[in-house]
């Protein structure tokens, strides 16, 4: 049976069921070909305001739903990532652009995140307090009500996942806003999964539609708390709106994270790692590998062996095709990752492998002699560029790994493991990796960044408990209480 069969969705948003989008409809292109693949709706502020205003509706009679029940819909839609991965690798593969390993690891961390969402449904919600009073005295979390979810095209399901299946296992109802470029595997493919699994009617709807609708979303007067994943100017943007509205909104942004490899570094591994670190789904990833700090007495050697690595890598259409990497989403986007490379080699940096594309399939590249006041290295490319910057001692490297207004990932390199964690901490970041690149991700682990790279940690655990409730004082007195009025 297909989870993903067009005659459901085709045209349409889900809104307390799936009916044709107040906006219209807008095409499901594939970045690889440049083919439609479909049609799904494109929300509007109408729409939004509609599927805010069921949800609100409906999350009521789900939040006074057991949370065994809650559980056990958040365990069969885990089962269902993983039941229907083949056909969910399909949409990743050609909607997103993803290698076949990139849609493997979205749907295996879609599940788990499900998986843990339901252990988080049973965590206790609340503590006894002392008083000063004869009085009971506790402190309860509640549902927070409605929850808003905008997700980024790069990492669709996960980053739609991440917070949708924590804030429904906590008794909130969700409106999904995909972005619209991956409207299929980062929406349709999450409603379909909840639908199976027996969620009611109303209590998720998806809403692809653009930047009006976002705007709906975050003032609507249903919505009471809105998690975003993006680039940091939007979520800039998002955070302003918000706190106009007295919303609590958490924000997961950009990052131009630093590999810092010290002298002692197997190079051979640390080549490998640095590859996989900015060349992941073309660079398109929050956690990136966005600068390579590396100590001078190894830098010629190990720009040399990224740079041959680089040219090795196959690039093409990964639904056709063994690649290592596929395309970029789109040319806006390619245009953009150009023109930084550019700008640098303009202002003097050394282009050692790459810098080209055909359409829009983007050459892995190597920058050296790159400087504070290189693009591709200042700013974050969200494409598969690796500038490479020598330090001359740990002073400098910490220096130059601070020096970005960033602070979500970092990775470290040595064979000295506790001198990593000595470096390590000295640098701002949400997420540290030692002998690892900055990559990384679990379901039950904390995740966000500081500075520009968003409003810390929001996801994982106690996070999410945090991130998806309201706090509730309460007392109680055995008998009413006496005042000397």
């Amino acid at each position: 049976m297909s989870l993903l069969d067009p005659s459901h969705w085709s045209g349409k948003v889900a809104i307390g069921g799936w009916t044709p989008a107040a906006g219209g409809q807008t095409s499901v292109v594939e970045p690889a070909t440049g083919d439609t693949l479909e049609r799904v709706g494109s929300a509007n502020p109408e729409d939004v305001a509609r599927a805010s205003e069921r949800a609100a509706q409906a999350q009521r009679q789900w939040a006074r739903t057991p949370y065994t029940e809650r559980a056990a819909v958040l365990r069969r839609a885990g089962d269902l990532f993983t039941r229907h991965a083949d056909e969910i690798h399909h949409w990743l593969i050609r909607e997103a652009g993803c290698v076949p390993g990139k849609a493997a690891f979205e749907t295996n961390l879609a599940a788990q995140e499900c998986y843990e969402a339901a252990a988080l449904a049973s965590r206790p919600l609340g503590e006894l307090l002392p008083s000063a009073e004869p009085r009971l005295s506790m402190a309860r979390r509640l549902p927070a009500g409605v929850v808003g979810v905008i997700a980024p095209f790069n990492a669709p399901l996960v980053l739609a996942t991440r917070s949708v299946a924590p804030a429904l296992a906590l008794g909130n109802a969700v409106v999904l806003k995909p972005d619209p470029r991956t409207a299929v595997c980062g929406g349709v493919a999450v409603m379909r999964v909840f639908e199976e699994a027996g969620l009611p009617e109303g209590v998720l709807a998806v809403v692809p539609g653009g930047a009006d609708a976002g705007h709906q979303l975050v003032v609507d007067p249903h919505t009471h708390v809105v998690s975003f994943t993006g680039s940091t100017a939007a979520g800039r943007k998002v955070g302003a709106t918000a706190a106009e509205h007295l919303k609590r909104v958490h924000l997961e942004l950009g990052g131009n994270s630093a590999m810092i490899v010290l002298p002692d570094a197997d190079l051979e591994r640390a080549v490998s790692t640095a590859a996989f670190g900015s060349y992941f789904h073309q660079g398109q990833i929050c956690m990136t590998t966005g600068r390579h700090l590396v100590h001078a007495s190894i830098a010629d050697e190990y720009a040399e062996r990224l740079a041959h690595k680089a040219e090795q890598l196959t690039v093409g259409d990964p639904a056709r095709e063994e690649v290592a990497l596929g395309p970029i989403i789109d040319a806006p986007q390619r245009d953009k990752i150009h023109a930084l490379v550019t700008a640098s080699v303009e202002g003097g940096a050394r282009l050692a492998a790459g810098g080209t594309h055909e359409e829009l399939f983007y050459r892995p590249t190597v920058l050296t002699e790159v400087t504070d006041a290189s693009p591709a290295y200042a700013e974050e490319v969200f494409g598969p560029v690796a500038p490479i910057r020598a330090f001359s001692d740990v002073d400098e490297a910490v220096a130059l790994a601070t020096a970005s207004t960033y602070g979500l990932a970092l990775s470290v390199l040595t064979r000295d493991v506790m001198r990593g964690l000595e470096v390590a901490e000295r640098i701002p970041a949400g997420l540290v990796h030692i002998n690892d690149q900055t990559v990384n991700d679990e379901a039950l682990a904390p995740m966000g960044g500081v500075g520009a790279s968003g409003t810390g940690v929001r996801f994982g655990g106690t996070a999410s408990l945090e991130a998806f409730t309201e706090t509730r004082w309460i007392t109680v007195r055995a008998q009413e209480a006496t005042y000397p009025i």
